[in-house]
């Protein structure tokens, strides 16, 4: 179906010209194919009018585990080791692959709701998560979370079912999903697994997506164990020799900073999920200043507790300008970036998008700004970073195709997943 977007103000991210007032987009299949002026000898079979609205790039959640939705608001209030050994590991040992897709169809409607259009998982029962990122139409990063077991025959199973994860589903669902390789972290995983790790990576010219120096215990304990950061130490393994999406990266020396810009590692801000779980604050500023790549994560929907990628922009543009005493840390349009073109680059796929250019895929949210909150219209681009809110998206736009219009939800019967999944997760908590 070939679609204009007629009338709209457009933030494109393109670095020449982020904004533009009032223009018009065409997208042809899957591609945009002309962005200016009307032009009568294009034929187009819907017109959506833009007229008091923004066109943004879908936003990009670089970092989240989508099946924890079944475990939203039960364990909260608690510190990170605790949450997670005492609460979180004990009832995801119980889940089921069912479980997974429903939890995971949840958390993309949700996204959708919200104005994501691209994912990072990194959870289990993935190829249950590639059948809902199918089905839903939304486009995903997966990579089947791998925690070293005392089993050396269960640690080669999870390196298989990545391997058959990739062969399965890589730039499968109309290019829609890419596979991952997704070691825990480096508390989790030895030096010489994590060298396996590597080389199923590399084999499969694939990426890596993995937690980093999350807590100051992680890194206290990498000084212990290994006499060097959780940075450094991944540097020495050859982890970053293959690209590396690194989720957190809170606690990190100048050194560790030079090692990520060096390795061209993507490190993925979760600045609610780290403040909630009082991890602390990652030194954003200082890494966007040495030009490190840094995306935006809600990381999962148990420790957010939502998937809401607005709220991250708006707290990554506020938070570190008190944290730096500086009004200038982060600008408005830097927060946009690490939510759209910096999430592409860290999930390896901003040739295709991440930004709203002539021969990109057509991820496109539409916010609507025809709303008290948003007048007067002075600046929009700091509106999408202070002011816009999840319940401002009014149309998705996923691989050319209209996903979510008028804030409905066209490709899953939304009612049905949440009675599931409140089914499921009442069971689930019932069996501890």
């Amino acid at each position: 179906m070939n679609l204009l977007i007629k009338n709209v103000a457009l933030l494109s991210m393109k670095e020449e010209q982020p904004l533009m007032e009032n223009t018009n987009i065409y997208i042809e299949g899957d591609t945009i194919t002309y962005i200016g002026e009307i032009n009568p000898d294009i034929k187009v079979d819907r017109v959506i009018d833009g007229t008091k609205k923004i066109a943004m790039p879908g936003l990009i959640n670089a970092h989240t585990h989508l099946g924890m939705s079944l475990l939203r608001n039960y364990a909260d209030d608690v510190p990170l080791f605790d949450w997670l050994s005492k609460h979180i590991w004990p009832v995801e040992s119980k889940l089921s692959a069912e479980d997974v897709y429903w939890g995971s169809l949840l958390s993309m409607i949700e996204m959708i709701y919200s104005g994501t259009t691209t994912f990072c998982d990194m959870y289990f029962f993935m190829d249950k998560v590639a059948k809902a990122t199918e089905e839903v139409g939304i486009r995903g990063v997966l990579t089947r979370g791998i925690i070293e077991e005392s089993d050396a025959e269960i640690n080669k199973e999870k390196l298989r079912d990545t391997r058959k994860l990739y062969n399965t589903w890589h730039n499968k669902a109309d290019g829609r999903i890419k596979v991952m390789v997704g070691p825990h972290a480096p508390y989790t995983c030895s030096p010489s697994y994590l060298k396996e790790v590597v080389e199923l990576a590399k084999e499969l010219n694939t990426g890596i997506h993995i937690h980093v120096s999350e807590t100051k215990k992680e890194v206290e304990e990498s000084f212990q164990k290994h006499g060097k950061s959780p940075v450094k130490h991944l540097k020495d393994i050859g982890v970053f020799d293959v690209p590396t999406i690194a989720a957190h990266c809170v606690h990190v020396s100048d050194e560790d900073i030079e090692i990520l810009k060096e390795m061209k590692v993507s490190p993925v801000y979760n600045p609610t999920s780290n403040a909630k779980l009082a991890s602390g604050f990652a030194p954003v500023d200082q890494m966007l200043k040495k030009g490190i790549n840094v995306a935006l994560g809600t990381d999962g929907p148990a420790s957010n507790n939502n998937l809401n990628m607005f709220e991250e922009i708006h707290f990554a543009a506020t938070i570190n300008k008190a944290l730096n005493y500086d009004a200038l840390a982060v600008p408005a349009l830097e927060a946009l970036k690490m939510a759209t073109i910096n999430g592409a680059k860290a999930l390896l796929w901003d040739k295709e998008i991440g930004s709203i250019e002539v021969g990109k895929k057509a991820d496109i949210v539409i916010i609507d700004i025809d709303k008290p909150h948003f007048y007067p219209h002075h600046n929009l681009i700091s509106a999408l970073a202070y002011t816009a809110q999840a319940s401002d998206v009014d149309t998705v736009i996923i691989n050319g195709k209209i996903i979510m219009e008028n804030r409905e939800i066209k490709t899953v019967d939304v009612e049905k997943v949440m009675y599931n999944v409140e089914k499921r997760a009442k069971e689930l908590i019932g069996k501890e």
